[in-house]
């Protein structure tokens, strides 16, 4: 069945990885495989960045928590910033 957006409970998170990289993952969203990687193809076009579809999370390299809050919340995703 499918999850309406504004039910779903969406959070951000930064990760620091080696070298100083910095991701951010999109936790929480309840969609399958193929409409993650549309929404994924969607986030990276917006910010101009490389990223990839794991285990039901988004990562999205860099900093770009605002700009995909902003993104996530127009299409109607309950979001929230956690950790960072």
């Amino acid at each position: 069945k499918k999850v309406k957006p504004f039910n779903q409970h969406i959070y951000l998170h930064l990760e620091r990885k080696g070298g100083g990289r910095i991701i951010t993952i999109i936790r929480g969203l309840e969609h399958s495989k193929s409409e993650l990687v549309q929404l994924s193809k969607e986030i990276k076009k917006n910010c101009s960045v490389g990223g990839t579809v794991k285990k039901k999370e988004i990562l999205i390299q860099g900093n770009f928590r605002e700009k995909i809050k902003s993104l996530l919340i127009t299409k109607g995703y309950n979001v929230k910033l956690s950790g960072g």
